[in-house]
């Protein structure tokens, strides 16, 4: 363990101002004096959710991926099913829901599998990985503005898609990594 005191925060902030707010995100802008006393903006984008990602897995070893065209990426993109949750609530709540409304399944078991930071230069967005098991099968659900289709393949196939740069965000790439770590040291 490193010899410092990890909690001691060099940054100063002179003064903060929000310049612009939606349902998902405020935008703020910090007159700040960085590390090395000099004065500088830092742009923060503060999310209104935190990021729930699930990996669901059937008996079989196969999970589920869910594909739709990212606006800001301007590319299609093959994900597992995820989605935001309301800070004030409960996580696995959330995640439940999520994986509902994407995939039409409900999982008898949960299990946390990670928690990240998805770009925290940046934002200070915080992220869960649920891996789903137990699954039962019902009719899909999905908001008014996602057009998705869902892809049942092997996790072990979604890995190579992962390793062959075919899956690019981050919660998915980190979740189904793990995912396949976790299932492996359960094996005898």
């Amino acid at each position: 363990m490193p010899d410092f005191d990890e909690t001691h925060n060099p940054w100063q902030t002179l003064s903060t101002e929000v310049k612009y707010r939606n349902a998902w995100i405020s935008v703020r802008e910090d007159q700040v004096l960085n590390p090395g006393g000099g004065r500088g903006i830092y742009g923060v984008v503060s999310m209104r959710n935190k990021a729930i990602g699930i990996i669901p897995v059937d008996a079989e070893g196969n999970t589920w991926l869910v594909g739709q065209y990212r606006y800001p990426l301007n590319e299609y993109s093959w994900e597992i099913p995820m989605g935001g949750g309301l800070l004030e609530h409960d996580v696995l709540e959330s995640a439940q829901r999520e994986l509902k409304e994407e995939t039409g399944l409900t999982a008898a078991h949960w299990t946390r599998i990670a928690r990240l930071h998805t770009s925290n230069s940046v934002t200070d967005e915080e992220g869960f990985v649920y891996l789903a098991e137990g699954l039962t099968h019902g009719e899909v659900e999905p908001e008014e503005t996602e057009d998705l289709r869902l892809w049942k393949l092997p996790l072990a196939e979604a890995v190579r898609m992962v390793m062959d740069d075919r899956i690019t965000d981050g919660i998915s790439v980190a979740g189904l990594l793990k995912a396949e770590k976790v299932l492996a040291q359960r094996r005898p």
